[in-house]
Order: structure tokens, then sequence, then C-alpha cells
């Protein structure tokens, strides 16, 4: 027969482990929060320089005709959509909710976004028919994007000493409470026989 006692200290730590649950499930950016709102700006004004030629990031984002008359291709466009999205647009929401889910998928998006930005900056160089090169535009958006998913990888996976002990706590109070009813169990079969 439970106690009013037991009901009361079953429901605080019901409590308790809802919110360990809730704060392991966000992120403590700390002074790296900075870096990545510094280098979110710094891939916004990117979109603002000259991607390549008379080309700036916001033409190749749109794909207009000064876009085309330097002969953007695929992997620009592909990259500038892909470090708008995630370099910018998931990186914000992550430092503002501070949610891990969505830092993961900032770093994913930067981590691709940083892999066809190598290859942006590759066709740039190997463009043929007296095609411009790399812009400053889109050489300084790579570099953020890089730096960005370097920032994400290292919030992401570091845990604080205090999402640890409260992980750790966590499972050994699960054993324990597993550990009394199993013993509550076998102790009622040998009262019943």
């Amino acid at each position: 027969m439970n106690r009013p006692e037991d009901d009361r200290a079953e429901a605080y730590r019901a409590e308790i482990e809802a919110a360990e649950r809730k704060v392991a499930g966000e992120i403590q950016p700390g002074g790296r929060a900075m870096v990545v709102a510094i280098l979110v700006f710094v891939l916004l004004v990117s979109l603002i320089l000259p991607h390549t030629g008379a080309a700036r990031g916001v033409d190749v984002l749109m794909g207009d005709s000064k876009a085309l008359s330097v002969g953007i291709a695929l992997p620009s466009r592909l990259f500038t959509w892909l470090a708008l999205v995630f370099g910018v647009g998931f990186s914000m929401l992550a430092l503002l909710t501070r949610r891990w889910a969505l830092a993961w998928v900032a770093l994913a998006g930067s981590a691709l976004s940083s892999l066809i930005g190598l290859l942006a900056v590759w066709s740039r160089q190997t463009a043929a028919h007296g095609h411009p090169g790399p812009g400053i535009g889109l050489l300084v958006g790579w570099f953020a994007v890089i730096l960005l998913t370097f920032h994400w990888a290292r919030v992401v996976w570091t845990r604080t000493a205090v999402q640890l002990a409260a992980e750790e706590q966590r499972r050994i109070a699960s054993a324990e409470t597993q550990s009394r009813t199993l013993l509550e169990d076998v102790d009622r079969r040998e009262e019943n026989s």
C-alpha cells in the first residue's frame, strides 16, 4: 500500500527526471555562440559580395540573367542555397532555441555545404569559355561554412559534465528501480507459493 509520502516522492522524482531529459536535449554553446553568430553574419555578407565576375551571391541564389551571363553552374547555386538554409537558417534556429537536434541539422547541412562549396570553387577555377573564376564572396562564404561546420561539431559533441552526471544518475536510479521491482515480484511469488 502506497503512503502519501511515497506518492509525493515519486512525483518529485518524475519532475526531476523530466527536467533532466529536457536539459539533455539542449546545447550549451558558451563562447562558441558568439563565434557562430559572427560566422552567420559573415555568410550573409558573402551573399552581397561578388561570387564570380559581376554576379553577387544574391544573383546566384535567384539565378538571374547576371548570374547566367557569367556561366554560373549548379554547384554554385546549390552551395549558396545550402549555405543560406543550413549555415544561416538552421544555425540561427539552433542558437535561439538551444535544441540539440537543430544543432545536429546545422552541423550536417554545413558539412554538406562545405563539400558542395569545394565543388563550386573548383568548377569556377576550371570554367571554360572565358568565364571568370571564383570571386571573393564565394571564397569567403565557403570558408565561413567550413568554420561553421567545425564549431557546430564542437558544440554538438561537447556535453556538459552536468548532463553526463544526470544521465549516469538516471541509469543508476533505473537499475535500482528494476532490481527493487524484481525483488518484490520474487517475494510475492514466494509468499503465494
